[in-house]
């Protein structure tokens, strides 16, 4: 079990790396979230939605993403209420105060019928937990610390961020907090995002070994970030490496953004700068400007509508700028959002940005799936794979003698693009991952520039991601004692 004293502290770095460690020494290794609050999101096989960092934990450990590994999502959408989804499937719309009442006692059984499940398809666990095991106001309630420590009798990791100051504190104070019982399963510290001389640290841990009586096991450095943000609030403390590039990409930051990973190849593309938006902040003029998903479409319309963004947005597009919509965003592109039930907070319909023929109505069913399809433009016949997480349902609205917009793919219903290829709107999440495709889409941006075109027979971005889970593993591994845990 891996554990923090605070959120951030860099729980799912380490349980990513520990899964790798672990998959490369011959373990058959599992990862485990019991509840995940998080607006990244990823489709398994059987079509369950999971956090999209379990997905990753799962890749590192060499093994395909079961919903299993996170029973239990939670999807929040800005107006104190969640989606609950259990084992992949959503079950409703929860407020906060109502949540432990109505799905604590689900929960848990869910959470022990996936730990047995996994337990006997796995030789190990690595089960990471959330914010920190001490909050004594929400104990009772939590369903994802040392409770499943305890359910287990897991040896425990506890990590500690170091780079945020007080790390001393935190880790005496959380001990100090827990029960008996639950501090009994601690048997090692460690310390994360560790910036200077080693040597400079040593009196503070042999005075923390001495206090505590439990080992320091690991000092990680500071590491670039590579690990994909759990939700909307990373954004706020990400920077990048380069803030000009060949490429300049502009993401629109929606108040309810979601699925932000899908642009994690594009941050990887050395020629290429992505800069999050405000809805507050001037758009400028980029190469490419990105609306991308989010929880509640219709509120960020909305937003978008009286921050002015839209507007800029559409003049933007009337200029000649390339934009592009994916999943909620490319139902914003279109001429109207209706929701007639209120499922998203408020009922009525909305005008969109009328930059794309399609009309969406938002349904209780949930559409969720991996799709395997074949691409129209920016070249046709690239074979692209993603997945689609989204609850409205889209019609195009063409007239027979309209060529002004095309399918985007060999499924129409997945999106389309006008005719000068400058608007684009796709329900497929993980659309840059498939390298070909990007480098595509990326050339026709450096051809408007006058740039050389990028060559498009590159892999996709699953191998530069194994490469980086490598990378990871190795580094934390050369800082990292498991011993205390595995023996």
């Amino acid at each position: 079990m891996v554990v923090g004293t605070t959120s951030h502290a860099g729980k799912s770095l380490i349980t990513t790396a520990i899964c790798r460690i672990l998959s490369r020494r011959g373990w058959r290794v599992a990862p485990f979230k019991g509840q995940n609050m998080a607006l990244n999101a990823y489709v398994t096989g059987s079509g369950g939605e999971i956090g999209y960092a379990q997905a990753v934990q799962a890749w590192a450990a060499g093994v395909i993403p079961w919903v299993e590994m996170n029973p239990i999502l939670l999807k929040p959408q800005g107006d104190m209420t969640s989606q609950v989804i259990i084992k992949g499937k959503y079950v409703g719309k929860v407020n906060a105060a109502d949540y432990y009442e109505q799905y604590f006692q689900l929960g848990w059984r869910t959470i022990e019928e996936s730990l047995q499940h996994l337990s006997t398809e796995f030789d190990l666990v690595v089960c990471e937990g959330a914010g920190s095991p001490a909050e004594i106001n929400l104990k009772h309630r939590d369903l994802t610390n040392m409770r499943v420590a305890k359910y287990l009798n897991a040896p425990t990791i506890l990590v500690v961020d170091i780079d945020r100051g007080g790390a001393f504190a935190h880790v005496v104070g959380t001990l100090e907090l827990l029960d008996p019982e639950e501090r009994q399963l601690i048997k090692g510290i460690v310390i994360n995002k560790f910036r200077g001389q080693r040597s400079l640290l040593e009196p503070g841990i042999k005075w923390l070994e001495e206090r505590i009586k439990i080992p320091v096991i690991g000092v990680i450095p500071y590491l670039q970030e590579i690990f994909p943000a759990e939700d909307s609030l990373d954004l706020w403390e990400r920077k990048t490496s380069k803030t000009q590039g060949d490429v300049n990409i502009s993401v629109i930051r929606l108040p309810r953004i979601s699925n932000f990973t899908d642009f994690d190849p594009l941050e990887a593309e050395p020629t290429v700068a992505v800069k999050y938006v405000s809805l507050k902040q001037d758009l400028g003029h980029p190469d490419a400007v990105i609306i991308p998903g989010t929880k509640t479409t219709i509120a960020d319309l909305i937003l978008l509508q009286k921050s002015g963004m839209a507007e800029a947005i559409q003049n933007y597009a009337a200029s000649g700028g390339t934009v592009l919509g994916i999943c909620g965003g490319y139902q914003i592109l279109g001429q109207m959002i209706a929701d007639p039930e209120g499922l998203e907070g408020q009922a009525g319909r909305f005008t969109g940005l009328n930059l794309l023929p399609i009309k969406t109505i938002i349904t209780g069913q949930k559409t969720a799936r991996q799709r395997q399809v074949s691409s129209n433009f920016p070249q046709m016949g690239l074979p692209v794979t993603g997945f689609e997480i989204h609850q409205g349902r889209s019609r195009v609205e063409l007239q027979a003698d309209n060529q002004a917009y095309q399918p985007l793919f060999d499924d129409a219903n997945l999106g389309l693009v006008d005719s000068c290829q400058s608007v684009w709107g796709t329900y497929l999440h993980g659309l840059f991952d498939n390298g070909p495709w990007r480098r595509a889409w990326l050339n026709r941006l450096r051809q408007q520039r006058g740039l050389k075109s990028l060559p498009t027979g590159v892999a996709n971005y699953r191998e530069q991601r194994e490469q980086m889970l490598d990378n990871l593993a190795t580094e934390i591994e050369n800082h990292l004692d498991l011993n205390p845990l595995l023996s």
